[in-house]
């Protein structure tokens, strides 16, 4: 038997002993000698054993003290279905937004805010290595600028990462952004008029709001489920009222919902039906928990009306500003479009992604980070479980970087933001992802950071105050 396998048998093993009760929180493990015994493996294995223990959360290390069991039973309820309002369009909360995100460099606050992985998570110094290495390797040393459709290398290997989902994509179906957010702005701008109506999740990342606002589009939010995402009968019955559709299929911000295939399929084929563009964000679909991938839309696209956007953003380098659209039968006048409003995107930063992408070291990296993220998803709904009120619910997603949180309804959690401030704790209130009076009683919570003792202490503080609000 594989090491690998071994150690992963026998974690799972201990880690249903102690979701059966064998083992309660609190209890000390055997020691690591033990279990080297016990089970007839090097103490290499039974360490491995250990380690896989304590990133899915069910134990943790004490100095002097060995392992303690940490797993409590989660046994808050799930949030419902969302019913977004049906009132004529509100509008965003602009000043809130940029409260919240005001001094985002300030290293006093805690940031359940900020939906990107903490420094520590991502490979700096290698990138760094890349990025000097595309500024000797590029004509000019990286000043010149590049063709309109973007870096041919990076195009190159996006493509080549399509396949994991079956998309059938080559670099020429590829153009390059800075950011996803670019990405879906260009898509907005080529197949949206002002005065049309466009169809979103709700509750949905803030930036889409302001981004169609900003257009002079009507938002149209869409009953979503926060583990399934929107719900296939609410689009089908708004279809003669859209233009368009713009979604998160994929561990969505900020439900960390992830459609199942044949919900896309079916979302895919209706709007076909009415010839109506899809505008598909998938920045998260890479950051998953499970076995595989999940598809996006994009892999059930026939008619070439579904424009996938996504970027390295969430995953390797949040300042590069380094994304991509596949826009379909759109692509020229997206590149037109693009030329129009960037000439070109950055030079440097492109070279220095398609680097880091050759011989499989994004690939590596990312599953380091799937890991780190899928145990820090699981602590802090641990810790949600034991520090936040009883009433509080929540879904664990299966990937992405965000947990939305539905408190009682006489919480605030606008007025929660300011007296968590106050003790340098900042959280992303609901209100902020929707265009209506809604949501009121919920955050996000970002599980971006490296998982530690202080995390969890801020998390305790947080659960504090919320008690205290009633």
């Amino acid at each position: 038997m594989k090491r690998e396998i071994l150690y992963q048998k026998i974690a799972g093993t201990i880690a249903w002993q102690i979701k059966t009760g064998i083992w309660k929180a609190g209890e000390k493990l055997p020691s690591l000698r033990t279990i080297s015994n016990e089970y007839g493996v090097s103490l290499n294995t039974a360490i491995q054993v250990y380690y896989e223990l304590e990133k899915e959360g069910f134990i943790i290390s004490r100095p002097k003290s060995g392992y303690i069991v940490n797993y409590k039973p989660l046994n808050l309820s799930a949030p419902a279905t969302t019913q977004p309002s049906a009132q004529s369009p509100g509008k965003e909360e602009t000043d809130l937004i940029m409260e919240v995100y005001h001094s985002i460099e300030d290293s006093s606050i805690t940031r359940f805010s900020l939906g990107i992985p903490e420094d520590v998570l991502l490979p700096i110094a290698k990138l760094n290595k890349e990025l000097a290495k595309a500024m000797y390797s590029l004509p000019g040393n990286g000043t010149r600028y590049e063709d309109p459709q973007g870096n041919i290398r990076l195009r190159n290997y996006i493509a080549r990462f399509a396949y994991s989902w079956n998309g059938n994509l080559t670099e020429d179906d590829i153009v390059t952004t800075t950011g996803v957010t670019n990405s879906i702005s260009l898509a907005l701008s080529v197949i949206a008029q002002r005065g049309d109506t466009i169809a979103v999740e709700s509750p949905v990342y803030f930036g889409i709001l302001q981004l169609a606002n900003s257009m002079g589009l009507h938002v149209l939010e869409l009953p979503t489920n926060p583990v399934t995402g929107i719900e296939p009968d609410a689009l089908r019955k708004v279809l003669p009222q859209i233009n368009l559709c713009l979604l998160i299929s994929n561990f969505s911000n900020p439900l960390g919902s992830c459609m199942p295939d044949e919900h896309k399929k079916e979302i895919v084929q209706m709007l076909a039906e009415h010839n109506i563009p899809l505008i598909e964000d998938d920045l998260y679909g890479d950051v998953f928990f499970g076995h595989s991938r999940p598809k996006p839309c994009k892999a059930f696209d026939e008619k070439g009306l579904v424009l996938w956007c996504g970027s390295v953003s969430k995953t390797l380098a949040p300042g590069y500003r380094v994304g991509w659209i596949a826009p379909s039968k759109f692509k020229d006048a997206i590149i037109r479009q693009k030329h129009i409003h960037l000439i070109s995107t950055p030079t440097l930063n492109q070279e220095a992604i398609a680097n880091f992408m050759e011989n499989g070291r994004y690939e590596n990296h990312l599953r380091k980070l799937r890991h780190e993220l899928h145990s820090n998803s699981l602590h802090l709904a641990q810790a949600i479980t034991n520090y936040f009120p009883e009433d509080t619910k929540i879904i664990t997603p299966q990937g992405g970087f965000m947990l939305w949180v539905e408190l009682n309804k006489k919480i605030d959690t606008t007025e929660l933001y300011y007296k968590a401030m106050q003790h340098k704790i900042s959280i992303a209130p609901g209100r902020m992802f929707t265009l209506h009076d809604q949501y009121r009683n919920c955050m996000r919570l970002s599980f971006g950071q490296q998982w530690s003792a202080f995390i969890e202490e801020r998390l305790q503080v947080l659960g504090n105050i919320i008690k205290e609000s009633f």
